[in-house]
């Protein structure tokens, strides 16, 4: 039975407290071993990558709607605890309209090698610290094709709240890792049969359509924090530096926007040709 809650101070609740963006920034969440999963899509998407969730939170009136949850929760002995969008609001902070919470055990972190071993395109993403965009890039490589993302040690984490919000789950879809140490993971790229491009403007870039004509087989596009870009480092390590062409006097975009761009143009052919 779902077990209903009167006092959000409750000590079962602890893993709710303050879900706002501003006190999860300040709360080390990868540490505890958890992370929140938002809305009925990103539990499901959650459950169907094999994610283990360790409680359920909700509003009475998803009940109803979200029986099979609810049954399978009380099955597995997995606590769904119930209360009223006043006594939810007083524990998150912020009012609950996407159906649920769950509080999901943190899965660890495959090898890089793993991740690698079948893919043909990854994108790696170097300190971007907008949780935002780092969901949004997800989105994109879902839809894309993209067999595989690799994040920075100084990247957003990508199961904060907001980066699984705004990737719709896809965080749970495409293989991920953190790569470390970086831009010294540019040779493991390399010893690992990848061409690695640095998105980034300099003198000697050539154009993304110039790339996308002949792609390589194996391909690692390096995408750079939404202010400095890529670090001179990584443009000198990289195999090549490519920028996506301009009009009306633009000369950048949004990385979220850029990388969805670079996927599209640069994406495996079924021919295997590129």
């Amino acid at each position: 039975m779902p077990i209903w809650i009167d006092d959000p101070a409750d000590p079962a609740l602890l893993d709710y407290v303050g879900l706002t963006d501003v006190a999860l920034r300040r709360r080390t969440e990868p540490e505890r071993g958890l992370y929140i999963a938002e809305s009925d899509k990103v539990i499901r998407r959650a459950l169907a990558a094999g994610h283990r969730p360790r409680s359920f939170l909700m509003a009475e009136r998803w009940l109803t709607d979200l029986a099979d949850l609810v049954s399978w929760a009380e099955s597995s002995g997995i606590p769904v605890y119930v209360g009223t969008h006043r006594i939810i609001e007083d524990l998150t902070g912020f009012h609950l309209h996407r159906g649920a919470l769950a509080s999901m055990q943190r899965p660890e972190l495959p090898a890089v090698g793993s991740v690698l071993e079948a893919a043909r395109r990854v994108v790696v993403l170097e300190d971007i610290v907008d949780h935002t965009n780092v969901g949004a890039i997800f989105r994109s490589a879902a839809a894309l094709g993209v067999d595989a993302v690799l994040v920075t040690p100084r990247c957003a984490d990508p199961l904060y709240r907001r980066s699984i919000r705004v990737s719709m789950g896809t965080v749970f879809q495409v293989p991920w890792t953190r790569i470390d140490p970086w831009p010294g993971g540019v040779e493991l790229l390399r010893d690992n049969g990848f061409h690695v491009a640095a998105m980034a403007l300099s003198d000697d870039s050539v154009s993304l359509d110039e790339l996308a004509a002949a792609p390589p087989e194996r391909l690692a596009v390096v995408m750079g924090t939404e202010g400095d870009g890529l670090s001179t480092r990584t443009v000198a390590s990289a195999d090549s530096v490519v920028r996506i062409p301009m009009a009306g006097g633009v000369d950048s975009l949004n990385v979220a926007a850029a990388s969805a761009v670079a996927m599209w143009a640069l994406r495996a052919r079924a021919s295997g040709t590129g």
